[in-house]
């Protein structure tokens, strides 16, 4: 007579490190256990699949290689072995349906502590039950955290990861909170106050900020500067029959309850009415800065109608009949401008200079970031080693989070440090790129640049007034950093 072959089964351990440190789960235990079980019932083991995931899917990497092996692969097994259900899942529909396919693909799941002959009707019932009770008690517990939540926020305290302008942080006693991040929170304070004005288009205070440093998509600004969180609101959603409203928060307000209203009230069109884009090019770039080269006064600007188009001129008043085409200033000013373009070939070294200077003014600084980098880096590879150490069974969960609990701190307090370091010095990449791009670009300042760059750009080179006799300009004085870096005279 021919000998019946032994059952063959492939062994499902799954545990997550949660788990582990809160229920006491073990990898090493269940793989003991399923062993145990196998020898005892004459049961070949073929494979061994260890899943770090959650059972409230089988959107599990592990368990979907298994799936794709049993598809491939047809009668190669005959069991797969856990210890209990909720080890297989925590969702009684899922369950179902993936125990559906698993038979139709010839393969038996089944709990060695819970087991169930699912051929007896009957037992679906309990099968319902060890299903269900996993999955009720997550219910539980998710129903439980929101209800936390809510109160919290009822309290005014504001949960979750922190908004642009703050950063999240841990006081003393251990509570979480939020607070202002410079220097973004001050661009925030920037942009709200030139909003209220309601002088310029807001799409165009965006890029601004986003030039003053701030991180923020223009679809994420046009939401924070709806938001009352940045006034000291916490808002309270809708739930059954209580209506939503706002409380008083604990953190520290960016702006004022009155500025909040006022840019609500130009973005909801109360406020101006009309707020213009910030200009891009102007007919009269150097007005104000010119004086004129007869009299001594300072040049006004404005259109002359001809026969077929507009003419522009620089001119004088009261008596004077100095003027002059401004198109001439404009180029014989571009020119004036390239002196202060460095030569591509020395470019390099230009930046090399900037970057020594840089390291060397802020070199206490830099090295206090390289420390506090170098400590965070060994608390987080102590975190790793920690988990490592639960999982293969060498510490308790009580110390594996008495651990955590004091590196999660240390590492929380190192990067606040870390914070206040960068907020006293600038990243000097972005900087230094951008300006250099901007160097090159200088002689087309005029014809390119916006009203305040223009006027802060040549007020800045030029702290007198300017003088211009028909070919050359006449300069008073230069910016004295920039007479030492050209060797100006």
């Amino acid at each position: 007579m021919k000998k019946e072959r032994e059952p063959i089964a492939d062994l499902y351990i799954r545990v997550s490190t949660d788990e582990q440190a809160d229920k006491g789960y073990s990898q090493r235990n269940q793989e003991e256990m399923l062993r145990k079980y196998c020898d005892n019932h004459s049961i070949e083991i073929r494979n061994i699949i260890y899943e770090d995931h959650s059972a409230k899917s089988f959107n599990r990497p592990e368990w979907k290689k298994l799936i794709q092996q049993l598809k491939k692969h047809r009668n190669r097994i005959d069991l797969i072995l856990f210890t209990k259900w909720d080890r297989f899942s925590r969702n009684a529909g899922d369950a179902y349906q993936m125990i559906n396919v698993l038979r139709d693909l010839n393969v038996e799941p089944q709990a060695i502590e819970q087991p169930l002959d699912l051929s007896i009707p009957e037992n679906k019932m309990m099968l319902a039950f060890y299903l269900t009770a996993p999955e009720v008690e997550n219910d539980r517990r998710a129903l439980n955290v929101f209800y936390g939540m809510r109160r919290a926020k009822k309290e005014g305290r504001y949960m979750g990861l922190a908004p642009v302008g703050y950063k999240n942080k841990v006081d003393e006693t251990g509570n979480k909170y939020i607070a202002p991040k410079q220097p973004d929170a001050s661009i925030l304070l920037w942009a709200f106050e030139h909003i209220g004005k309601g002088a310029f288009n807001t799409a165009q205070i965006w890029k601004k900020a986003k030039d003053k440093g701030l991180r923020c998509s223009k679809n994420a600004f046009w939401q924070l500067i709806r938001n009352q969180l940045y006034c000291g609101k916490i808002f309270i959603p809708r739930f059954k029959d209580e209506e939503s409203y706002f409380v008083q928060g604990q953190h520290e307000a960016i702006i004022t309850e009155e500025l909040f209203d006022r840019v609500q009230d130009v973005l909801d069109g109360r406020g101006r009415k009309y707020r213009p884009k910030i200009e891009t090019q102007r007919e009269f770039p150097l007005k104000g800065f010119l004086i004129c080269p007869e009299c001594g006064k300072l040049l006004t600007a404005s259109k002359s109608r001809g026969r077929s188009r507009h003419y522009t001129y620089y001119h004088c008043y009261r008596g004077c009949s100095h003027r002059i085409n401004s198109e001439k200033i404009t180029k014989a000013f571009d020119d004036e401008l390239k002196r202060y373009v460095p030569q591509k070939d020395i470019l390099d070294i230009y930046q090399r200079i900037v970057c020594e200077t840089y390291y060397e003014m802020t070199n206490d600084i830099q090295v206090s970031k390289k420390q506090v980098l170098g400590q965070i880096n060994e608390y987080e590879k102590r975190m790793s080693h920690i988990r490592d150490l639960l999982a293969t069974d060498k510490i308790e969960a009580s110390d594996y989070n008495d651990f955590k609990a004091q590196y999660s701190s240390t590492i929380e307090q190192l990067n606040i440090k870390l914070d206040g370091l960068n907020a006293k010095v600038p990243c000097l990449d972005g900087l230094l790129s951008s300006g250099l791009e901007n160097l090159m670009r200088l002689d087309k300042i005029l014809r390119e640049g916006n009203n305040e760059d223009v006027r802060a750009i040549v007020n800045m080179i030029y702290p007198d007034k300017l003088t211009f006799n028909g070919n050359v300009f006449s300069v008073g004085k230069v910016n004295v950093a920039l007479s030492y870096s050209y060797h100006l005279r």
